[in-house]
């Protein structure tokens, strides 16, 4: 809403400055932070009121956990969503279409996880929500969100598929493009989802991977920069910049409740929303592949749990010691900080390889 008062520019030049993608992202990141800080507290005190006994700890995993994580609340991404959302409608030129999609898989996606949540606390089990039932209705909105994409890109690669690291190497997947792209959004929504099992594990490699598809959605929404770096410009998604401006300040707020020892874990609420958010961001900037690079840990969480159970299903032998595959590095003997610290430099080192294809070409 901020973002109109850049017409009266015209007659006063102090609010120019609304017009800037720069200064709304900074001012997304500011809003969502301090909204997560002062809504923060409140909201976990009705959570853990509401929710008693807090999230079921699975039995089967490190012990320490069922000591240490005991009762703590869940549904977390409750507060990311709203500090990221309110900001995003705050800052963001709401007549942009990208930004309606993104917002649409964020809640959507989110609504979903907490559907999930409620039946889990409800329970205090871990079967939740169905797997094909949840698989479907992910599938519907991911679907929705690519349809609307190659639409609102159409004539600037609709539904074409762009490689990294090759100047104008692009294919065109046609009505294909709709599964493609819809199985991006679910596949990263359930990677983030799979990560997140450690305190502050899964929203610091959210932040980075929200950090470099801000940068590269401001690259690729401007036409001279693109150019400049033979990059495939797409009109329009520079503002989602903003929301992923939203997205680094909603999560440096939860990030402070969440450090170890957690107060709150985020779960499916948090994790789907955030996973499905940059799945879509991926799509809307043509760069999928590259969140397969930078968001490289998830995908690293999401195939140690297939080759865990396609091997067990197949041989009756386990690879790892638990999946996914944090925990298996507990079971090594590594302490939960280490685990999480190591794997956030993981993340970053594999943010900076994301990055440099926008160079290297």
């Amino acid at each position: 809403m901020l973002y109109f008062l850049g017409q009266l520019g015209d007659s006063l030049a102090a609010f120019n400055v609304f017009r800037y993608i720069t200064f709304r992202t900074a001012g997304a990141v500011i809003t969502a932070l301090f909204f997560v800080f002062l809504f923060g507290p409140g909201m976990i005190a009705l959570l853990r009121l509401k929710q008693g006994r807090g999230q079921p700890i699975r039995e089967d995993g490190p012990q320490t956990h069922l000591l240490t994580k005991k009762g703590t609340p869940t549904m977390g991404g409750l507060m990311i969503l709203s500090g990221a959302v309110i900001s995003t409608l705050l800052w963001s030129n709401l007549t942009n279409g990208y930004v309606w999609v993104v917002l649409f898989v964020t809640i959507g996606f989110g609504a979903i996880g907490f559907y999930d949540d409620y039946l889990k606390v409800k329970r205090m089990s871990h079967a939740g929500f169905g797997s094909k039932q949840r698989l479907f209705l992910e599938a519907i909105i991911g679907a929705m969100a690519a349809f609307a994409i190659s639409q609102l890109a159409a004539g600037s690669y609709g539904t074409s598929l762009l490689f990294p690291f090759v100047k104008d190497l692009a294919l065109n997947l046609g009505y294909f493009y709709i599964l493609f792209g819809g199985f991006v959004v679910v596949a990263a929504g359930n990677s983030v989802n799979l990560t997140d099992g450690l305190d502050g594990l899964a929203i610091v490699p959210v932040m980075v991977a929200a950090a470099c598809f801000g940068l590269i959605a401001y690259l690729v929404g401007s036409q001279n920069y693109a150019d400049y770096l033979l990059l495939n410009a797409v009109p329009g998604t520079a503002e989602l910049a903003v929301v992923c401006g939203a997205l680094i300040g909603a999560g440096l707020g939860f990030l402070w409740f969440n450090a170890p020892p957690a107060q709150i874990f985020m779960g499916d609420t948090g994790s789907l929303a955030l996973g499905g958010a940059l799945g879509t961001i991926a799509v809307a900037t043509k760069h999928e592949i590259v969140l397969a690079i930078i968001g490289g840990l998830f995908v690293l969480e999401t195939v140690s749990v297939i080759v865990q159970v396609t091997s067990f299903r197949l041989t009756g032998k386990r690879v790892f010691r638990m999946a996914p595959i944090h925990h298996h590095f507990e079971h090594l003997g590594w302490t939960e900080s280490q685990v999480v610290i190591r794997f956030w430099i993981i993340s970053f080192v594999l943010a900076l390889i994301g990055l440099s294809s926008l160079k290297l070409r």
